[in-house]
């Protein structure tokens, strides 16, 4: 998960004040690991997490309950920001099902003991990552950003969103793997 490695210096300089934030949702959260590292990131943050599987949420709720953050992070069941309560997040971070349907097919044996759902975004790998940026603006605020990880999918993610202002964030595999993109800059 190489959006973690921006969460340790609170997505700076794209995210000015860590303090400021207030709110955070991190989607497709799995195990929680990211919204973990946001609360820890965003000290004065309540953080939301959302996730369509149900023994996923139950992974992040022990893990959020190893690091006492209970009262900080709230666990939504649903299908990306379809459980939310109304209001908008300074920061949303996702790393969505992204493996291409290919790729799928021909997925070494330690990635199989995954669920599919957590994995495959469909033909060219965008089912998920298209929804999230379709929707994503109406729940940030003026200035909040979103940070998103899609692996190997770079000329995918710039075949479907071509002309819209992304950020490439250079991580420890590289400067193809997570992009991030200002509200302003965001479709709707």
């Amino acid at each position: 998960m190489f959006i973690g490695e921006f969460l340790q210096d609170g997505l700076q300089p794209y995210v000015q004040d860590p303090d400021e934030v207030s709110r955070m949702l991190e989607l497709c959260t799995g195990s929680g690991c990211l919204a973990i590292l946001a609360a820890q990131a965003f000290q004065n943050a309540d953080i939301d997490a959302v996730d369509i599987s149900a023994p996923a949420l139950e992974v992040a709720h022990r893990n959020g309950d190893d690091y006492d953050l209970d009262s900080r992070v709230a666990l939504y069941e649903g299908d990306l920001f379809t459980p939310l309560p109304v209001g908008c997040y300074e920061v949303i971070v996702t790393n969505p099902p992204y493996v291409n349907a290919l790729a799928m097919q021909t997925l070494p044996a330690e990635y199989r003991h995954e669920p599919e759902l957590a994995l495959a975004g469909g033909a060219d790998s965008m089912d998920i990552v298209k929804r999230i940026v379709g929707e994503a603006r109406k729940w940030l605020t003026e200035d909040g950003v979103l940070v998103v990880e899609i692996g190997n999918e770079r000329a995918n993610v710039e075949a479907m969103l071509g002309g819209l202002d992304l950020v490439w964030l250079s991580t420890s595999a590289g400067d193809d793997n997570v992009f991030l993109i200002q509200a302003a800059d965001l479709p709707g």
